[in-house]
């Protein structure tokens, strides 16, 4: 029987959150162990090219901005590990915590991080897939500038699908906005500030067919669920708004999370409500969503980790 390793902080997930949340707490001395999931590095591992990240005046990839904030984290004394943690027992609303990696090491850990990231909802088609990263996108604020002057479509029916429209429709000629019902979800203010833009040209009963392009997107076909009728639009960028999940499924059963899934957290903190518990990056944010604001939440959840072990 193995057994249990102790931790002042164990950091769950990787991504601009965890690493930098693994950064904060090295230099104080709390030893970290982080577990990089199952997408180490998280979604920037998708991401071409990253030009709003600062300190990178040229723009950089997402994989290589993720490896060099790693190094950093390794570089003060982070125990980096593949793999994810499986089981996590909070009952006791209060530290020590058992937590369990899917290769049965066990570690009880004094403070934990939840830094477990968001995945974008995809449509699931094929063609997505393959031009993920070459014109198909699921942040429009990350990736938007690239397509400055140019047509563009978007996906989506709700608030962020709104706000991402109206977003594109500053940089853009024009944007396509398809709608798969006869209404939006959206709030009413967000529907009349789309419907009032001259460039944002609304689909309704539409859906994505195909996304046309070899090496990247030169066009898209969509059909008319109530007609039947397909037609070919010229883009070259698609973006697709359709909601993210928040990975917290294994957290929920001790962690209040809202409606959607993403962890609550104290205003202005990222305490949740088991104490000695933290929540950073996309798994708390439904707003921002950027690498910054991440790495940003990182570093506040390991100062109150570090605070809180102070004081108890």
């Amino acid at each position: 029987m193995s057994t249990v390793q102790e931790t002042e902080c164990l950091i769950i997930g990787s991504g601009p959150a965890g690493y930098t949340a693994a950064i904060y707490a090295s230099r104080a001395n709390l030893n970290p162990i982080l577990y990089q999931g199952m997408e180490a590095g998280g979604q920037l591992m998708t991401t071409n090219d990253v030009e709003n990240f600062p300190g990178y005046p040229n723009g950089i990839n997402g994989p290589s901005m993720m490896e060099d904030i790693k190094i950093q984290a390794a570089r003060f004394g982070a125990d980096i590990r593949f793999g994810i943690i499986a089981k996590v027992d909070f009952s006791n609303q209060k530290p020590p915590f058992l937590c369990t990696a899917d290769n049965g090491t066990q570690i009880l850990a004094k403070t934990v991080i939840i830094a477990t990231g968001a995945t974008a909802k995809w449509l699931g088609i094929e063609s997505e897939k393959r031009l993920n990263g070459s014109g198909v996108s699921a942040c429009a604020v990350c990736d938007g500038f690239f397509y400055r002057g140019q047509e563009v479509a978007i996906v989506g029916a709700g608030d962020s699908a709104c706000e991402e429209a109206i977003y594109l429709s500053k940089l853009c000629t024009t944007v396509h906005m398809f709608i798969r019902k006869g209404e939006m979800r959206a709030s009413k203010i967000m529907q009349q500030r789309v419907l009032d833009i001259k460039n944002i040209k609304v689909y309704w009963n539409t859906e994505t067919d195909e996304i046309l392009g070899q090496n990247a997107v030169e066009g898209v076909r969509i059909l008319n669920n109530k007609t039947g009728e397909k037609q070919t639009i010229a883009i070259t960028g698609f973006f697709v708004a359709i909601g993210h999940t928040p990975q917290s499924k294994i957290f929920k059963e001790f962690v209040k999370t809202d409606d959607d899934g993403y962890i609550v957290v104290e205003p202005g903190t990222t305490k949740t409500n088991v104490e000695g518990v933290f929540a950073c990056g996309d798994v708390m944010d439904r707003n921002y969503r950027q690498a910054v604001t991440a790495a940003g939440t990182g570093c506040m959840a390991a100062l109150e980790a570090e605070r809180y072990l102070s004081h108890h």
